[in-house]
Parts: C-alpha cells; structure tokens; sequence
C-alpha cells in the first residue's frame, strides 16, 4: 500500500545520510531552527503549528516486528509528539493473534487507550484501510455497498473507544464518475449516521483513483452535506490510474494536481497529511513543495493537527520522522513571520 521548500539560507552539512549530518545547521536567520542534534529536535516547542504522528510512517519497523504497534503511543512520544494517527491494517495480525473477532478489536482499542492516556498523548485518528474481503464503499452495487458500511460500523466504534474525533475511510469502487459519486454518498451518509451516535466524524482520504479528483470528491461532500463528513487531505495520493489498474504497487500513469486537490479538499479538512519521501541536502522534500502546501492550509483557515506521513527509503523511519518535523517547522515559523 502506498502510503506517499525548506528555506535555502541554511548553511548545512552533510555527514552520509543521517539526521544529525543532516540538520546540523547554523541559525542563519529569525526563521531558522537550530537543529543540532535529534535530542533538540524532539523536543523542539512547535507552538506555530501542532503536529501529530501517522503510524503508518513506522509501519516497516512494525511489519518486521521490530516494533510492536501495541507500543505505538510510547514510540510517538520518545520521538517527541503529543497526538496519534492510528492505521487499522497494523493491528490485523494482533486481531487475528485473539481470535480474529469484533470483540478483539474492541479489547485491542481500550488496551491502546489506557496506554496513550497513562502517556499523557490525544488519540486523533484512526485509519481505516481495506482489509481481506472487505467491500468497497463506492461501488455501484448496492449489496457491496452495505456491506462496506457495516464492515466499517466495529472500526467506527473502535475510533469512538480510542477518543479520536475521526475515522478515516478510503472511496474506491466504480471507476464511472456519476457512479461513483452516487455511491459514495449514499454509503458515507449511512456510515456517517452511525458515527453521529458515537460523535464521531468520518473523513475521506484522496487515496487514489476517483477518490484522488478533488472536484469529484467536492460534488461527494455537498452531496453528503453532513457536519461530520469531511476530508483529509494527503499532500500526495493523487494518483487517477496506475499501470495495469492497480491500486498500489504498479507506476502511476495519470495523476491529479496536488497542489489543486489540496486546495480543493481544504474546506472539508478534518484532519492534513504532511506526506514526505526523500530530501536534499538542504532538507527540502524533493517531490513535494512543503512552503506551497502548507501555504494552502494556512489560507484554508485550518487550526488543527499536521499529521506526519514518512514514506520514504534513504533515511531510517525515525530519522524521516524527524526531517518531516524540521520541514514543517521551519516552514511553517517562514509563513507566520
């Protein structure tokens, strides 16, 4: 599954690719942060925007079982951060360890609570991916779609359990726009209602395909017109169509504006996801305008948690975490100075 600039005075140096060669960098003007080693940057006060964790970014770590994602909160907050993203998919082999049940999930998700409330951490978001057999959301078949809904109703009462104020869901189904959209509203109010119960919100990812055309995921939002369907726009995941008509692993072949769809999605945001892959050696992001994005959320007026989405392969899981943080630090000090 994929889950997918910095000021230039800096004066920096490079030691291999670790973090600390990478920010080891003087304080060159008002809007630089001196970044001299990890330590400082985990605990560096971001009092101009807050950030959350997505655990997607250590899902390597947590598929070689090099970490457990019982322990997610505890790692999120040695790596300095105060609120939580959660990622379903993480927990299915814990889910399938106590029996493969609803009622495992729900055991699953008190256990993740009282662990991030003893850390003194708020829980955000849970991530709701598509797992073995589950049915698509937007599909055009109306059997297919509500059994997508009530696959949907056990995470919606484990977001609710955990505390976090959304559940993220992804739109696939129909590849014909007028199909699609009709779907997905049908199936998001439905879904939405039964959030409503739970005073949960449900909000939709641009994760690829329709669900990525941010003037198609617009006409899905006012057709559901409820106050807690919204988005999340991801800085990427705007691939229309991949190669072969895969949802994941093959080449995007066509993709939607990035910049655009953020923009497009912003007035519905419940939630951002600061994507990042790989950076230079001035800790720019070398696909993704961070100043431009993060331009774009601050003119949409949001007020909430940045979540940070590593993806990338040159640098640890850790150490990308934390080059995301810097970014968006120091990025963000630029647009409120």
């Amino acid at each position: 599954m994929e889950r997918r600039n910095f000021i230039s005075n800096a004066t920096c140096s490079i030691v291999g690719v670790s973090l600390l060669g990478m920010y080891a960098c003087k304080q060159s003007n008002s809007n630089q942060v001196s970044l001299n080693d990890k330590d400082k940057l985990i605990s560096e006060i971001t009092p101009t925007v807050k950030l959350s964790l997505a655990q997607w970014s250590l899902h390597k770590m947590i598929v070689n079982n090099t970490l457990n994602p019982m322990d997610f909160a505890q790692k999120a907050k040695e790596l300095g951060f105060e609120a939580l993203e959660y990622v379903s998919q993480l927990y299915i082999p814990e889910i399938k360890k106590r029996g493969n049940t609803n009622q495992a999930i729900m055991d699953i998700a008190t256990e993740l609570k009282e662990k991030s409330d003893a850390l003194g951490m708020h829980n955000q978001i849970m991530m709701v991916d598509l797992h073995d057999g589950q049915a698509l959301l937007a599909s055009a078949d109306q059997s297919n779609r509500r059994k997508a809904v009530e696959n949907h109703k056990i995470w919606a009462d484990a977001t609710a359990v955990l505390g976090c104020h959304s559940m993220r869901v992804s739109l696939f189904g129909s590849l014909e726009e007028d199909l699609f959209v009709s779907g997905a509203v049908q199936s998001l109010k439905e879904l939405c209602q039964y959030a409503a119960k739970k005073n949960i919100n449900v909000i939709v990812e641009n994760h690829g395909y329709l669900s990525s055309n941010g003037a198609l995921m617009v006409k899905v939002m006012k057709g559901v017109n409820m106050s807690n369907c919204g988005t999340l726009p991801d800085f990427d995941n705007f691939c229309l169509k991949r190669k072969e008509n895969e949802l994941w692993s093959t080449p995007c072949i066509e993709e939607y504006d990035k910049y655009k769809g953020v923009k497009e999605l912003m007035p519905y945001a419940k939630g951002v996801s600061a994507k990042s892959f790989n950076f230079d050696n001035k800790g720019q992001e070398t696909t993704i305008d961070f100043l431009k994005m993060m331009h774009i959320v601050k003119d949409a007026g949001y007020k909430g948690y940045v979540g940070i989405e590593y993806e990338g392969d040159e640098l640890s899981e850790e150490d990308g975490i934390l080059a995301t943080k810097a970014l968006l630090i120091q990025v963000t000090k630029a647009l409120t100075s």
